[in-house]
């Protein structure tokens, strides 16, 4: 069930990053926010007795009647506002200072400084957003990509919700049909007929797996994609940056060790954050400062979820095994690090470079020139997404979220075996309840103050 508001404090914080900037706005919300603004402002009327969604011009004043600086405050009242609640925005210039001392008046005026995502928290509590919703709140502020701000815009809208009221809809029917025969038990009535039953929870585990099968696109899109660039010296790994971001942001040399430590750059490619990290070259040496920087080239290996293995275009048809890339590729088949060839110098090779730019996960590029670059960039996304993701697709990207739907999938497919194995039906409604509850964990409909408290937490104050 919902969690309702503890009390009925009225509420204040800074709703703009703080610093210089031509406006600052300082939200109050709660059932005395009209009082509370009206202590602050002097304009042409009052606030409390003005209509909803209305701007009015004026001054703020501190309790003594000195004059803080000119605002506009606007008024929206409940519940047709961001928390459901009577909330006023004063809008002031936009400097750190002034901006403080505009928050202090209105806390001295009666409201209370907002904890982390308090306004947030009281849209959720309202009813106005459920929490997958609240929590795709965060999750837009925080965008990188235009990948992760649709994804964000799509479970803000309540596409998700959405998918999730459908799959515990029905299971919420079964399990109701299973205790609506444990009530009548003794007259050995059965309502929900085995075969039906088993159809259906399977259908719900199938549509379960396909969310969960999502989350590592989701975490594409959410956090974005991590590529190390590794090769030997020389094999032009730092052009390869170069030309990938489109700027000279690696040092570019003829000299065998010019890079001995990373190099992080990231980059949109088709809506989704890449955060490139270029590498010293894979050799043994002598020199201590290189080797520190070609083992922290094996552990940035580790740490990526791709590794571009860059080699002069020359060395495709050397038959020894080249104890570099047979140690880095072992590396990312140990950890289940994407490991992808990138066949560098092709215009130095006219003759024998091949005509097309990509084969699987090789690509045949000329960094110096450009060519191939942007089928490397393609095909870098098509790896990353995958070809079964359209626009259409809800996609999971909160780790809470899968750890949910998990569970959920765990606890229905016990509920299968126990109906397999023609088991009492009580104990079948027992696992198909956890499932249930596992599911309403993410919309918020089960919860607990400190499942809603960790949340919560992470948001900005004034969100």
């Amino acid at each position: 069930m919902y969690l309702r508001l503890k009390d009925n404090d009225t509420i204040a914080a800074i709703a703009t990053p703080l610093g210089e900037g031509g406006i600052s706005v300082i939200r109050i919300s709660g059932a005395a926010a009209f009082d509370v603004a009206d202590r602050v402002f002097v304009g042409k009327g009052s606030l409390s007795e003005s209509p909803s969604h209305s701007a009015h011009f004026g001054r703020a004043v501190d309790a003594s009647g000195k004059y803080v600086d000119e605002v506009v405050a606007v008024t929206f009242r409940a519940p047709n506002s961001y928390t459901c609640e009577n909330v006023v925005e004063l809008s002031c210039h936009g400097g750190y200072l002034v901006t403080q001392k505009l928050l202090q008046v209105i806390l001295d005026a009666g409201a209370r400084a907002a904890e982390p995502g308090e306004f947030t928290k009281r849209a959720f509590l309202n009813g106005r957003l459920d929490l997958s919703q609240a929590e795709a709140v965060a999750d837009l502020i925080h965008s990188q990509s235009e990948a992760a701000y649709r994804s964000s815009m799509r479970q803000l809208s309540g596409d998700l919700s959405r998918e999730i009221k459908a799959i515990r809809d029905e299971l919420l029917n079964l399990a109701s049909l299973l205790e609506l025969e444990l009530d009548f038990s003794e007259e050995d009535v059965v309502f929900a007929n085995r075969i039906a039953l088993d159809d259906r929870m399977s259908d719900a585990v199938a549509a379960l797996e396909k969310l969960l099968l999502t989350y590592e696109v989701g975490r594409v899109y959410r956090e974005g994609v991590r590529v190390t660039i590794a090769g030997k010296p020389n094999a032009g790994k730092s052009s390869l940056l170069n030309s990938i971001l489109g700027e000279g942001r690696a040092i570019v040399s003829d000299k065998p060790g010019t890079t001995r430590d990373t190099i992080t750059e990231s980059i949109s490619i088709g809506g989704v954050l890449f955060r490139f990290t270029d590498t010293a070259g894979l050799r043994e040496t002598a020199d201590e400062i290189e080797r520190e920087g070609v083992e922290r080239a094996e552990k940035e290996a580790e740490k990526g979820d791709v590794v571009l293995l860059v080699a002069d275009y020359g060395e495709k048809y050397y038959n020894g095994t080249i104890a570099e890339y047979a140690r880095l590729s072992d590396i990312c088949a140990k950890v289940g690090v994407k490991f992808v060839r990138v066949w560098n110098k092709i215009d130095l090779y006219p003759a024998e470079a091949p005509r097309i730019a990509a084969e699987g996960r090789e690509f045949y590029v000329s960094a110096l020139k450009g060519d191939g670059i942007d089928f490397l960039k393609n095909g870098l996304k098509e790896l990353a997404l995958g070809k079964e993701v359209n626009e259409s697709t809800v996609v999971v990207t909160n780790s809470r979220h899968r750890d949910a739907l998990a569970r959920s999938k765990r606890s229905l497919g016990l509920a299968l075996d126990t109906l397999r194995s023609r088991k009492s039906g009580e104990f079948v409604a027992l696992d198909l309840r956890a499932g249930l509850n596992a599911l309403g964990e993410i919309t918020g409909e089960i919860t607990t103050d400190d499942v809603l408290n960790n949340i919560f937490s992470k948001f900005c104050i004034g969100k």
